[in-house]
């Protein structure tokens, strides 16, 4: 796994994810890049340790952990969630996170238009 990730720029995804269209994150040492339907999309975020995503809420969200580790708040609830564990944010739910370990992550929301491409 280690020399796969040397090999794609220190990130888990290869070409066939990095050649997708990448989007416009104001969120320093956050990536994403992104696959859309009419219904739905998913993000394919690389995101650096230290990184803290604010106190938010959208659309219905899931999302698994494919490396790294994080600690997410889901309305009352904190949890820290390690390579292969999945969450789900029901739609207005109030969310926050802190990236503890440089991570990979899968998050796929409703809503078609989540994130916009750069």
């Amino acid at each position: 796994m280690k020399e796969l990730m040397e090999q794609f720029d220190g990130t888990a995804y290869p070409d066939l994810i990095r050649n997708a269209p990448e989007i416009d994150v104001p969120i320093d040492g956050v990536r994403g890049w992104m696959i859309s339907d009419d219904a739905r999309q998913a993000v394919f975020f690389d995101i650096q340790p230290g990184v803290e995503v604010p106190l938010h809420s959208h659309c219905a969200q899931w999302g698994m952990v494919i490396t790294g580790e994080m600690e997410l708040t889901i309305g009352d609830d904190i949890r820290t969630y390690k390579a292969g564990e999945w969450y789900f944010i029901p739609e207005g739910t109030m969310h926050a996170a802190k990236v503890t370990k440089r991570m990979c992550v899968l998050d796929v929301f409703e809503a078609p238009d989540r994130y916009k491409a750069k």
